[in-house]
């Protein structure tokens, strides 16, 4: 039987994130994303992972199967300019509002409880750093992450962003809920 875990990243995982970061990137968003996926730079996305996983205020995880890294998450208090609403303001609970800023499983390793076990694991971290309640933001047409997150109990606040990849724009749907998750799965699984 393999075990499936999630843990801290370190130093070590970096080239483990950055490929599942541009694999996953070109396979389930290659189209949504455009050129800019090709244009990445494999050095300079290592190089951001580096300075995330090394950043104090910055919780990186990663969920293994076996020996296998097989996706990340990486969450942390939201900044404000993530928080606010479309006009600017803030919301009464801003400084306690966590930020699920990536999630991702490779492809070939999804529908598997990885994405669950990570997401799970954040909100417990962004708890400890005095988090009430989480945000992420996902691709409009992303149905398979609005998914996700809506089965968890998060759900679009109403406010979209749009983003421009030099090809297309996308829009993204800010997803809020809270960090109490009733996560059917133990810390450790044993999967056939």
């Amino acid at each position: 039987m393999t075990i499936a875990d999630v843990r801290a990243a370190t130093a070590d995982d970096v080239g483990e994130i950055s490929r599942i970061q541009l694999t996953t990137w070109r396979t389930a968003y290659g189209q949504t994303l455009g050129s800019a996926v090709d244009v990445l730079d494999p050095a300079q996305v290592s190089a951001s992972w580096e300075e995330a996983v090394a950043h104090p205020d910055t919780d990186v995880y990663v969920a293994v199967e076996g020996s296998a890294t097989v996706g990340f998450c990486v969450a942390g208090i939201a900044p404000e300019s993530e928080v606010a609403a479309a006009d600017g303001t803030l919301p009464d609970d801003a400084a306690r509002t966590g930020f699920i800023a990536s999630l991702l499983v490779e492809p070939r390793w999804g529908r598997r409880g990885h994405g669950g076990r990570l997401l799970g694991t954040a909100a417990a971290g962004l708890r400890r750093r005095g988090a009430e309640r989480g945000i992420a933001w996902v691709v409009q047409s992303d149905s398979a992450s609005l998914a996700f997150y809506r089965a968890v109990g998060w759900n679009p606040d109403g406010t979209v962003r749009t983003l421009d990849t030099g090809d297309r724009t996308i829009k993204e749907l800010r997803l809020t809920g809270s960090l109490d998750l009733r996560l059917e799965h133990p810390e450790k699984s044993e999967l056939d």
